[in-house]
C-alpha cells in the first residue's frame, strides 16, 4: 500500500516526516489480508516497526479519519524499557498529531500521580511499561474494558526480563474481541505459547530477510590482550570521531567504570544504567541529541528503545549474550538507510565463541587489528586536510583577523599554529600492549636481550598458554611493559620467559605476589637458565617437574566479567558431575573414565 491510500491525516504527517515509501514491514501490516487480524510480526531492529504498527491500529483509533470521542483507551502499547515507551509515545505523537489523537505514557520512575491525571483526561492511545500498567490497574486508574487492540513491543524481551506474570494480568483485563499484534525480533517457544493464549486465527509476518535494518551496517571484530580493551575502545572511537557512538557494557559496574576513564580522557560522554534515575536518563539522551555529549556508555537495557538519529557507531565493550543480543545491539545504528559501524571488542581467548555467534547471525564481519596511535595521527591528518580545504564563506572580520596574522606571521606558521589549536582539542590515543597482531615472540636473540634472565610458568601447551595472552598476563603480573619480555618458549607443560637483565629484579619481586582472580594460579619463578639448561638441570638432580603442581590449572580464560551474561563468573569452566538431591556428587557406574 503507498502513502496515498492511508488516511489523509495519517498520510500528510508521514509525508512532512519525509517518508516517501513505506519500508516491507509497514507495507505488511496494513496489506488487505491483514486488516481486522491479529498479528505476529517479526522485525529487525531499525525496520521502522513503531510506525508499523502505528499504522496497523488506525481503524481502531480513527473513526471516518477522525479521533474517536471514546472516554476509555482504543490501543495499548506495551514495551519492556522506559526508554523504548518513550520513544514510542514520540514517534506515535507525530503520527496522530495531526488528527487530534490523545496519548498518555505510563513508566517507571515518573509521576505516577501525574500519570493518573492524565488517564482521567480521556487518551484514544496508553503506552507504558507493563509494571507501571498493572500498577494503574491495579489501582482503577486504567480502564481497558473498551480496548479493541493491544500491542506488545518486542514481547521477547519482555520475557526475558520476567515479565510475563505483569503481561498475562494486563491482557486478562481487556475484552475477548480485541485485536492482539504481537511484534518480536526472535520467536522462541514462550512467545509462540503466549500467541496462543491470547490470538485468534493470528497472520504471521516475517520480513527479516527484506528489511534493511542491518543491511547499512558494516561489522568490524578486533581481537585485543584483556587489559587492553579500554584503551582500543579510546583508539577506536578517535579513529571513527562519530558524530555520536554508543559503548554497550555487560554490568553497571563496566559502565560506571568506562564512563570515568572517557570523561578523565577528555571525552564527552553521558552513562545510562539501571542505576540512573528517569530524570538522569532523559537528560542524558538530550545531551546526545543537542550534541553536547558524542558517547554514550549503556548496559543492553538501559539501551533498549534509544532511537539516536545521528548514531553512527556501536562498539560492543563486552560481549553480547547471544545473536539476537548482538543484532539489537547493533541496531541502534544504521538505521533508516543511513549506515553505520558496529564494532565487536574480543579479547583472544573469545575469539571461537564469537566466530559461533557470528555464523549463528548470519553476519559477515572484517576482522581488523586494533588502530595504532600511529593510525589515528595518519587518519587525524586526513580529517584535517578536509575540513581546512573545504570551501567556506568567510567573513570580513574573519578576512581582517587572518591578514593580521600574516603581518606577524608567515603563512607556515599560521597553518601549523591551526593544526596544533585543533589537535589539542582531541583526546590523544591510547598506546596497547599488543598491537593484535598475535606474533609469537620466538626469537631471544633481540637487542638487549643477550643477558636475559629466565623465569618458569607452570602453564603450557595442555593448558593452552599462547603468547597472545601470556604476554598482557605477564605485563600485569611483573609489572613490566612488552619491551621488557624477550622470548616466550611453551612446552607441553610449562613455559619458559626471557625478561631483560635490567628488568628481572624488579619483575622477580612482583611476580612473587599472589595473582588476580583471574591468574592467580599461574605459578612464576626464575628457572635455572635457559629452557634446555634448566631441563638438563632439574633431570640432574632428579627433580623432573615437581615445580609443576600435579593438579595443572585450568586453560586461562580471561578477567571475570566478561562472560556471556556478564555477571561476573568466569565462562566456559567445565562443570562437573550435578549434584545430587543431597549435595553429593555421584559417579555414573559403568560409564569408563574419558
Amino acid at each position: 500500500m503507498t502513502i496515498e491510500k492511508l488516511p489523509a491525516l495519517l498520510g500528510e504527517a508521514l509525508t512532512a516526516r519525509g517518508y516517501t515509501t513505506l519500508t516491507p514491514v509497514q507495507s505488511a501490516v496494513i496489506a488487505e489480508e491483514a486488516v481486522g487480524r491479529d498479528l505476529v510480526v517479526s522485525a529487525q531492529t531499525g525496520s521502522g516497526k513503531t510506525v508499523a504498527f502505528g499504522l496497523a491500529m488506525a481503524p481502531e483509533i480513527l473513526d471516518g479519519g477522525l479521533v474517536s470521542l471514546a472516554r476509555d483507551p482504543a490501543a495499548l502499547i506495551i514495551a519492556p524499557t522506559r526508554e523504548l515507551a518513550l520513544q514510542v509515545s514520540r514517534e506515535l505523537m507525530w503520527l496522530y498529531g495531526k488528527a487530534g489523537v490523545r496519548i498518555a505514557t505510563c513508566v517507571g520512575g515518573m509521576d505516577a500521580s501525574k500519570e493518573r491525571r492524565n488517564l482521567q483526561t480521556g487518551p484514544q492511545i496508553v503506552v507504558g511499561t507493563p509494571g507501571r500498567l498493572r500498577d494503574h490497574l491495579e489501582r482503577g486508574a486504567l480502564n481497558l474494558s473498551a480496548l479493541k487492540v493491544a500491542v506488545l513491543d518486542e514481547a521477547d524481551e519482555m520475557l526475558d526480563m520476567g515479565f510475563r506474570e505483569e503481561l498475562e494480568d494486563i491482557l486478562n483485563a481487556t475484552p475477548e474481541g480485541r485485536r492482539t499484534l504481537l511484534f518480536s525480533a526472535t520467536m522462541p517457544k514462550p512467545i509462540v505459547a503466549l500467541a496462543k493464549r491470547y490470538q485468534h486465527d493470528a497472520l504471521r509476518i516475517s520480513t527479516v530477510g527484506e528489511d534493511r535494518g542491518h543491511g547499512d551496517i558494516s561489522y568490524q571484530v578486533v581481537t585485543v590482550a584483556p587489559p587492553d580493551i579500554e584503551n582500543a575502545v579510546v583508539n577506536l572511537l578517535r579513529l571513527h570521531e562519530a558524530d555520536t557512538a554508543i559503548l554497550f557494557c555487560a554490568t553497571r559496574e563496566s559502565v560506571r567504570h568506562l564512563y570515568s576513564k572517557l570523561t578523565n580522557r577528555g571525552f564527552n560522554a553521558v552513562a545510562l544504567s539501571g542505576e540512573h534515575s528517569q530524570s538522569e536518563r532523559n537528560q542524558a539522551l538530550q545531551a546526545l541529541r543537542d550534541r553536547r555529549a558524542r558517547v554514550c556508555v549503556a548496559t543492553d537495557v538501559a539501551a533498549r528503545g534509544i532511537d539516536l538519529p545521528n548514531l553512527s557507531l556501536v562498539i560492543h565493550v563486552e560481549l553480547p549474550r547471544d545473536a539476537e543480543g548482538l543484532q539489537h545491539r547493533s541496531g541502534r545504528t544504521g538505521r533508516a538507510g543511513k549506515k553505520g559501524t558496529a564494532v565487536l571488542v574480543v579479547p583472544y581467548q573469545r575469539r571461537k565463541r564469537v566466530e559461533s555467534m557470528l555464523r549463528g547471525a548470519r553476519i559477515e564481519a572484517e576482522w581488523i587489528k586494533v588502530p595504532t596511535a600511529e593510525d589515528i595521527r595518519a587518519k587525524d591528518h586526513e580529517r584535517l586536510l578536509e575540513m581546512l580545504l573545504t570551501p567556506v564563506e568567510a567573513e570580513e572580520e574573519d578576512r581582517a583577523l587572518g591578514a593580521r596574522l600574516l603581518e606577524t606571521m608567515s603563512a607556515e606558521d599560521v597553518a601549523a599554529a591551526l593544526v596544533r589549536a585543533h589537535r589539542a582539542k582531541m583526546p590523544a590515543p591510547e598506546e596497547l600492549l599488543d598491537n593484535g597482531s598475535g606474533e609469537r615472540m620466538q626469537d631471544d636473540r633481540r637487542a638487549g636481550f643477550d643477558d636475559s634472565v629466565w623465569f618458569k610458568l607452570n602453564i603450557g601447551r595442555r593448558n593452552n598458554a599462547d603468547p597472545k595472552w601470556l604476554l598482557p598476563l605477564l605485563c600485569r603480573r611483573g609489572g613490566v611493559t612488552k619491551n621488557d619480555i624477550g622470548a616466550i618458549r611453551i612446552a607441553a607443560d610449562e613455559t619458559y620467559v626471557g625478561i631483560a637483565a635490567a628488568a628481572a629484579r624488579h619483575f622477580a619481586k612482583a611476580v612473587a605476589q599472589r595473582g588476580h582472580d583471574e591468574d592467580n594460579d599461574v605459578e612464576i619463578i626464575e628457572a635455572e637458565g635457559p629452557p634446555r639448561q634448566a631441563a638438563r638441570e632439574n633431570k640432574r638432580k632428579g627433580r623432573g617437574n615437581e615445580s609443576t603442581p600435579r593438579h595443572s590449572p585450568r586453560p586461562f580464560q580471561g578477567p571475570r566479567g566478561d562472560g556471556p551474561a556478564g555477571d561476573g563468573k568466569r565462562p566456559f569452566r567445565k562443570a562437573g558431575p550435578p549434584p545430587s538431591k543431597h549435595g553429593v556428587k555421584h559417579k555414573a557406574k559403568g560409564n569408563r573414565p574419558r
